[in-house]
């Protein structure tokens, strides 16, 4: 919307997918042309949205950070809207919405609780950034009755907020090398909002493994009936890892905010279960093999 205030003729960002799948639908729904920039490793599945979306798609031989640069300088030198997260001021706005839902859905279920973590997995820091704006308005309106604590999680293979964080330092751009490609951020954008939500919340960083993220992918659908993708599940992670290590006790409760569908990712998906059994179709095929794994 802000995009046709401006009579923008085209809007623009860099996504490593699920921004850019949102940004794509919403601008052909209202007939703006749309240019992305994904780095090369976005899966499959995030670009074909793009393109059945109708979006001009770049696919930058590089890193999200490198595809960001050159969303930027494209921007600039064609005069297209920027979504870009740190660049664009409504885009922490929409990202706030999510705590203005999880506040209505618990003031209906159970009212006057709250949880006592909301756990957000952190790549540009933006969504967590969004996450706690919301939850300290929500909190100065009334609508819940304290803040609870902001858990950040990332993956071991980038973390540049996790560092940060313990070393109490300024931002160290680093590699990112991790399967979890919504998160797979070296060189945050809205590094000073996303530490600000961990510090102002008392909360805390933590980083998991690829495997441990992989490992959440069944879990959370088999326990949960939720199907995420890896960034998506690597909250869950880390909120095992938290609880593990002290960070989190185990008489608190805790809001995990899924961020992603696991059908974006399947290659991920399929990494972490099993494989079909291929029958004939024939009864005494399945019976065999029923009978050799189902306890009688």
């Amino acid at each position: 919307m802000k995009a046709l205030e401006n009579k923008a003729a085209r809007i623009t960002c860099a996504s490593t997918g699920n921004a850019a799948s949102s940004l794509a639908g919403f601008a052909a729904a209202v007939g703006l042309p749309a240019t992305i920039f994904v780095p090369a490793r976005a899966p499959e599945a995030k670009v074909a949205q793009l393109l059945v979306f109708g979006a001009q798609v770049f696919q930058v031989q590089g890193t999200y950070d490198q595809a960001w640069e050159l969303c930027m300088q494209a921007s600039a030198e064609f005069g297209w809207y920027n979504r870009n997260c740190a660049i664009n001021p409504y885009l922490i706005e929409g990202k706030k919405t999510v705590s203005l839902e999880l506040a209505e859905q618990f003031a209906r279920a159970t009212p006057g609780s709250f949880p006592d973590w909301v756990v957000v997995s952190v790549g540009d820091g933006c969504t967590v950034g969004g996450v706690w704006k919301g939850l300290r308005e929500m909190h100065a309106l009334g609508f819940i009755q304290r803040l609870p604590r902001i858990l950040g999680v990332q993956a071991d293979g980038c973390k540049p907020f996790v560092t940060a964080w313990k070393a109490q330092t300024g931002l160290i751009p680093c590699e990112a090398n991790t399967l979890a490609d919504s998160i797979a951020v070296g060189h945050p954008r809205n590094f000073a909002k996303g530490m600000g939500a961990i510090t102002e919340s008392g909360g805390a960083f933590i980083s998991v493994t690829d495997e441990e993220i992989l490992g959440s992918i069944p879990l959370l659908a088999q326990t949960a009936g939720v199907f995420g993708e890896p960034a998506g599940v690597a909250g869950a992670a880390g909120v095992m890892r938290a609880v593990a290590t002290g960070v989190i006790h185990r008489s608190e409760s805790v809001a995990l905010i899924m961020t992603g569908n696991g059908l974006k990712d399947i290659q991920s998906a399929m990494r972490a279960v099993g494989k079909t059994i291929a029958v004939r179709p024939e009864m005494e095929e399945v019976r065999r093999v029923v009978e050799a794994t189902v306890p009688a």
